[in-house]
Formats: C-alpha cells, sequence, structure tokens
C-alpha cells in the first residue's frame, strides 16, 4: 500500500481495501473505540494511534517512528488485498460475502493479547468482551498517553501469572477468570512458547493450543489466525455455521480458498451479521 507523511500523520492513498469500520468492527480485535462515525482510538502493541477516514482515504496517528515499527505489519500494509479479496470470489455467495466486506484487513496482533482475548470471547458479546479486556488493560497494563488522554497497554503474561482468579473478579469474566490465569502461567512459566507454536503446522498448532484449559476448536482457530497469523485458518462460530447451513448444506472445503481462508470466513461472518434476519 502506498503512503505518504501529510502534517505529521501518514496517509494511506485510496483504495477499497482499508476500512476502518470494518476491521474494528468484524469481531477480530477488542481494544479500538469509535469516537466519531469516522475516527477510531486504539492501543496494540504497546502502542496508542488514532485511525480516521478523510479525503478519500485513511489518516494514520500515532507517536513519531511508531508507523514502521508498529502499524505497518499491525495492518498488514505490506499485501495487496485487491488480489486477496478476489482469490476468494469462488462462487456467487462468497463474491457478495467479498464485495460486502471489502475494506476488511486482517490484524496482526500479539500473540498473547490474542489468546488472552479470545479466551475471555467465548459464549460472550463484544460489548462484554471489550468492557472485561478493558478493566484487565487499566488494572495490569502500562499508562499509555496519547493525545492528552491516558490509555493502558495490554498486561503481560508474567503479570496476570502471579494473581488468582479470586484475584480477578472484579473483571466480571466469570468462569474464564480461571482460563485466563492459568494461560498467563503457561507462558511465564515456560511451558508455552507461542513463539514457536506459531512455526508448526496448522493441525500441531492446534492440538497444543487446545491443551489449554478454556480453549476449545473455535477459541484456538481465532488465536492461530489473528495471533499467530496463519492465513489458512478458518474459525467456525454461530455466524459461520448459519452460513454454511445456508450456503453450502453439503459441507465446504475451505482449502479452496488457500491461504486466504482467514480473510475468507471475515467476509462471511461479517455479511452474516451485518446483514441478519
Amino acid at each position: 500500500m502506498i503512503t505518504e507523511e501529510r502534517g505529521g500523520e501518514i496517509f494511506l492513498l485510496p483504495e477499497d481495501d482499508f476500512s476502518a469500520k470494518k476491521i474494528f468492527d468484524c469481531g477480530q480485535c477488542f481494544r479500538w473505540n469509535a469516537e466519531s462515525e469516522n475516527s477510531y482510538v486504539g492501543v496494540a502493541m504497546g502502542k496508542a494511534a488514532r485511525v480516521r477516514e478523510a479525503d478519500g482515504g485513511v489518516y494514520i496517528t500515532g507517536t513519531k517512528g511508531d508507523f514502521e515499527s508498529v502499524w505497518r505489519d499491525y495492518f498488514d500494509l505490506n499485501r495487496s488485498y485487491e488480489k486477496m479479496r478476489e482469490a476468494v470470489c469462488t462462487d456467487d455467495y462468497m463474491r457478495l460475502c467479498s464485495s460486502f466486506g471489502a475494506g476488511i484487513r486482517i490484524l496482526r496482533q500479539d500473540r498473547w493479547e490474542a489468546l488472552c482475548s479470545f479466551i475471555i470471547s467465548q459464549c460472550n458479546n463484544i460489548p462484554r468482551i471489550k468492557g472485561i479486556v478493558e478493566r484487565l488493560c487499566e488494572a495490569y497494563g502500562d499508562e499509555i498517553d496519547f493525545e492528552g488522554k491516558r490509555y493502558y497497554s495490554f498486561p503481560s503474561p508474567e503479570r496476570i501469572a502471579v494473581l488468582s482468579a479470586e484475584d480477578l473478579a472484579f473483571l466480571r469474566s466469570g468462569y474464564r477468570a480461571p482460563y485466563i490465569v492459568g494461560a498467563a502461567r503457561e507462558i511465564a512459566e515456560g511451558r508455552l512458547d507461542l513463539e514457536k507454536v506459531a512455526l508448526l503446522p496448522y493441525a500441531e498448532s492446534k492440538k497444543r493450543l487446545m491443551e489449554l484449559n478454556g480453549v476449545g476448536e473455535k477459541v484456538a482457530n481465532c488465536v492461530i489466525l489473528f495471533g499467530l497469523r496463519t492465513p489458512s485458518a478458518f474459525p467456525i462460530d454461530t455466524w459461520i455455521k448459519k452460513a454454511l447451513r445456508a450456503h453450502y448444506p453439503e459441507g465446504l472445503d475451505t482449502s479452496i480458498f488457500g491461504e486466504n481462508a482467514g480473510l475468507a470466513q471475515q467476509y462471511m461472518f461479517y455479511y452474516e451479521r451485518e446483514n441478519e434476519a
């Protein structure tokens, strides 16, 4: 993606494949919040930024130097999503979903944050997930000053590992609290290395993640797609099950999408949720 600097902000030249609303509202992340119709502020990788749409393109504002060190990779700006979008148009339904979802990009998230966040996400809705995650960050994350306001980084597994499930009662995360602490301890005590798990073949990485208490197949696939950054992962939740029943009653071999299966899943998820009957 072509970029240029304008008045201290990075401007992404106009194109069809960066929609802040679609990226932040498609269920893949929980720390970006709309401050107006076209402007979002969020925290990732220990940094805060504002993403706003104007002048037919997108502006990203953060601390000087953060664009190249953080945001270019986080927003996956080195890949052409136009070509990827075309590649998943395997039938009329997928052409509809991909056209509707054009602008979604798969965020390259912190591995531990993705694991913890999707443990929290199970049997939950997005507003509640965001509330739990924000309370966790405010209590145990590091302060970040941005645009005159205070934000918080996602706490490290080491900070969470020394806590008990009872210590997290204020999160109101219910039965998920011991799963959060358990996963943090696995990492902090060296039994789980997410960097190494990310290098495993897909089936092995899923098996390893599912050895954690509180991680089933859906959560594992979300972590693999968004945290371990394996683009062929295809999480199946309620919305995807609905889509599969309606449009692929005889089954769908997701390998047809190749390395773009995760993007196809996001298009399907976003289309089904936004067009709920």
